[in-house]
């Protein structure tokens, strides 16, 4: 989508701090992070949200949660949250679907 900042950021048009790219998904560091360690993971392919998540697409976040899972290795994580917000009122600020990482730091529920 031309309009959408994370497509964007994919597509080098915004710069970003890159932390991991493959053929399917793009990973980068958060501009607000809430912990010591927050970066992102979202698909090249535009999916709007977790909502949007079909049969046809569902292979790359299957990837996603594989290079998640990798990075967190790689990073020396021996804990970490990952968060989806679905929607305004869950905090979706971005309509692009994304994977939030998060440690370094206690974490409380509600997030925050």
């Amino acid at each position: 989508m031309s309009d959408c900042l994370f497509c964007k950021i994919i597509h080098g048009e915004v710069p970003s701090a890159k932390v991991y790219e493959d053929d399917l998904c793009y990973a980068f560091d958060d501009i607000a992070p809430q912990s010591p360690v927050h970066f992102l993971v979202v698909p090249k392919e535009h999916i709007k949200s977790v909502s949007e998540i079909t049969p046809e697409n569902s292979g790359v976040v299957g990837h996603i949660f594989e290079v998640i899972a990798k990075l967190a290795k790689e990073k020396d994580l021996k804990s970490y949250r990952v968060v989806s917000n679905i929607g305004e009122q869950a905090g979706q600020s971005v309509l692009h679907l994304h994977f939030h990482v998060l440690s370094g730091r206690d974490m409380t529920w509600p997030p925050g």
